[in-house]
């Protein structure tokens, strides 16, 4: 006997809605029964196909289902997942995952096996869902004995109606038992669940964002008086079907959003709601999808709670602020994740991706980048599917370990490696030095054995396909993974370092766990977000030989000692994977001569040139200079700026700011041109004998400023006025140095003595 539930009133006129507008878009609360009620009667409309987002959930509700109407499962009431199903000829109704409708209408556009199509939670808007209502849409407008049905207790349902050509919008109110909501913002889920089991009877279900979570509360929950159990989408049917069994006493499912909607959990009167949940976001950047930690949505928060109140009144305790605002909806996963196997799937279906009729469309970027994916791995050409896409289509995979599969052919380690790799099974490497994690993680796969299921089952359907490329060795396997993952290729910095560049110009980091110790090209298999670059979980070596440039460049670059070189560079996908050099180019050598100049600081002899420049009344162009000097040059040391300076000059700069100043003894005193604008001239005392007046230079006839010097070099005064000095400072100057240098001339007249630079003077 049924127990009734509060939609059971309204299925006969649902019933009748579908019948006469041929769709319907259904919204009933959580608990109201439309999974379990509404599918089966519609059986009266023809042979049923219920689609539902989680495998957990197909499973459960087949077995639900078959339970209430007491049938064997698997005859009347059957369901299909990605690799494993359980239903047969005489199967009316058929409760699979969305993947597996799209594979249907992509083989029989018309889905001529049913008559009826029920897509269940549809506001949880996964790829999937979205393709699936789009194609399922096109074979209802062909087909006029086709019934077109959606189903959500937390719906926008307006934009689906329209979708489905004004179909009626049928809700269904009322709740079995009562739901309390509590906000706990400062709660930890540890806590939430022991206040939950010393509150009452009944089992705890946690909300956590994944496995990390789960595990930790795991460890946390170890004393308490109840059963812990885990459910989340990588378990096997087993694992899952543990998690959902009834037990003995008190029962705590730590769960991820597995557990949101379509799934009983029997008995639940509390929830611990974390309000957190990881999703995959697409980083065009970086190139990978990668799971990001966000908040909730507010119908997924509702779908949660509701989970509390199916069978008994019941509390669903919330860890954040009631104020908190949170989106209405969730964001569809077409406007998020990686396009490439929908993109597939449609040109297999025979429509451009770019033109098709989605529900909501993604993106065209995200769809050009999916549709150069496909290109890269050798199914589509020309916009259309190439053999090689259509031996990939058949297979039950993403696109890219579609193509490993296809390249190796019916090889069973490839069919191992793509299992673990399509289905992350909790294998991880343990560090041990390989070519290629993923060879150590098929030699454990036994220790999987979801894993080794679906690698059979891989395996029978490759065979199907025909021979591959390879001989079945561990080389044609990472060879193939190359060839897959090219993109992710990744270039290490460093011999045995284990950080590396990304063919997409980002760092990467190799996990402690990974053994590829020593290959200097790797692809990553398993790419995730870390806390400042990325980090490759999972990596396989790549042999440079594999690497075929698709572009090629010549890099002109100055080396440490200023001189220009340059390379060929022949790039992958942004990395450089080989180099020789060659001649420079004469334009770019000069180029790079001149940028060199700039930036160097300037020697003291082109110092000394700007400043005699300016000295003159010349403002020097030092751009242009350093462009004329880097003419011919092949280093910055072989360019002649002073040169290409004094090339601007005046023709008197000789005569406005010469380079030496000539003094009476026959010889010429360097002149030294200041910042300040002046000009200084080092000269010894007995050389300017004779000299009344200061030199006067320039167009301002500027006074050089003497810096008198005594035998031994010295300085022993400074002056612009050498009138002044030979009159006042002299004799005292001549009293202290006479004594201290006997050998030199210190004449009481320096107006009438010889001037020399000698100890003594020469004879006139």
């Amino acid at each position: 006997m049924q127990a009734p539930l509060p939609i059971d009133p309204h299925v006969p006129a649902i019933v009748d809605a579908i019948r006469r507008a041929r769709a319907a878009v259904i919204v009933a609360e959580p608990g109201a029964g439309k999974t379990t009620r509404v599918p089966p009667a519609l059986l009266a409309l023809g042979r049923t196909i219920l689609l539902q987002p989680r495998r957990v959930a197909a499973r459960a509700l087949a077995q639900r289902i078959a339970a209430e109407r007491g049938a064997t499962l698997g005859e009347e009431v059957g369901w299909q997942v990605r690799f494993e199903r359980r239903f047969g000829p005489r199967t009316r109704l058929l409760v699979a995952t969305e993947g597996v409708l799209t594979a249907r209408l992509v083989g029989d556009p018309l889905l001529s096996e049913f008559g009826v199509v029920v897509l269940d939670e549809f506001h949880e808007r996964s790829l999937h869902a979205d393709l699936a209502l789009a194609l399922a849409r096109e074979a209802w407008r062909a087909r006029d004995d086709l019934h077109l049905v959606v189903m959500s207790a937390t719906l926008d349902a307006e934009p689906v109606s329209a979708f489905l050509d004004g179909a009626p919008i049928v809700r269904v109110p009322g709740r079995t038992h009562p739901l309390e909501i509590r906000h706990a913002p400062q709660g930890q889920p540890g806590a939430a669940v022991r206040e939950a089991l010393r509150e009452g009877g009944g089992h705890v279900l946690v909300f956590l964002p994944g496995m990390a979570e789960i595990r930790r509360l795991e460890g946390e929950l170890g004393g308490v008086d109840a059963d812990v159990r885990v459910l989340h989408g990588s378990q096997d049917a087993a694992e899952q079907s543990h998690a959902l069994a009834p037990c003995a006493g008190r029962k705590v499912v730590l769960a991820t959003n597995v557990a949101e909607t379509s799934l009983t959990v029997e008995g639940v009167t509390r929830v611990v709601d974390t309000g957190l949940q990881r999703v995959l976001r697409f980083d065009p950047a970086r190139g990978f999808d990668a799971l990001e930690l966000e908040r909730v949505s507010r119908d997924a928060a509702d779908q949660r709670a509701g989970r509390a109140g199916r069978t008994s009144p019941g509390v669903a305790v919330r860890l954040w602020d009631a104020r908190d605002a949170l989106r209405d909806h969730r964001e569809p996963e077409v406007a998020r994740v990686d396009l490439c196997g929908p993109a597939l799937d449609l040109l297999a279906w025979g429509a451009d991706p770019l033109r098709f009729g989605w529900y909501e469309a993604p993106p065209a970027e995200a769809l050009n980048r999916a549709m150069t994916t496909l290109g890269r791995l050798g199914a589509v050409a020309g916009g259309r599917l190439t053999p090689i896409g259509e031996r990939m289509r058949r297979l039950p995979l993403p696109p890219r370990l579609a193509r490993v599969l296809v390249e190796t052919g019916p090889d069973p380690r490839a069919a191992a490696a793509c299992a673990l790799l399509s289905e992350r099974h909790g294998l991880r490497p343990d560090g041990t030095a390989t070519d290629s994690d993923v060879l150590l993680l098929v030699d454990r796969v036994r220790a999987a054995p979801a894993a080794a299921r679906t690698a059979n089952e891989l395996l029978r359907l490759a065979r199907e396909l025909g021979p591959g490329a390879g001989d079945g060795t561990d080389l044609d396997l990472r060879r193939a993974l190359f060839h897959a993952f090219a993109d992710r290729l990744a270039q290490r910095r460093e011999p045995r370092s284990r950080r590396f560049l990304l063919a997409s110009g980002h760092g990467a980091m190799l996990a402690r766990e990974s053994g590829v110790h020593d290959a200097g090209y790797v692809v990553a298999l398993d790419l995730s977000a870390g806390e400042r670059e990325a980090l490759i979980r999972v990596a396989s070596a790549v042999e440079p030989a594999w690497i075929e440039p698709d572009a090629e460049a010549v890099i002109h670059e100055r080396d440490a000692s200023g001189r220009v070189r340059a390379f060929v560079e022949s790039r992958f996908a942004g990395l450089v994977v080989r180099r020789h050099e060659r001649a420079p180019d004469a334009d770019a050598a000069a180029r790079l001569v001149a940028e060199g100049l700039r930036a160097q600081a300037l020697p003291e002899e082109v110092v000394q040139v700007v400043r005699r420049l300016r000295f003159a009344g010349v403002e020097p162009d030092l751009d242009a200079a350093c462009e004329h000097a880097g003419l011919g040059a092949r280093s910055v040391a072989e360019a002649d700026l002073r040169g290409a300076l004094l090339a601007q000059a005046p023709r008197d700069l000789s005569r406005l700011a010469p380079e030496a100043l000539p003094v009476p003894s026959g010889r010429s005193a360097r002149l030294e041109y200041r910042e300040d604008g002046s000009v200084a001239a080092e000269v010894k005392l007995q050389e300017l004998f004779g000299l009344a007046e200061t030199p006067r230079l320039g167009p301002r006839a500027e006074p050089v400023l003497l810096l008198l010097l005594a035998p031994n070099g010295r300085p022993v005064q400074t002056t612009r006025d050498l009138r002044g000095f030979w009159e006042r400072t002299y004799p005292e100057v001549r009293r202290e140095l006479r004594g201290r240098y006997p050998k030199h001339p210190w004449p009481e007249d320096p107006w009438t003595a010889t001037p020399t630079h000698r100890a003594r003077p020469r004879p006139r």
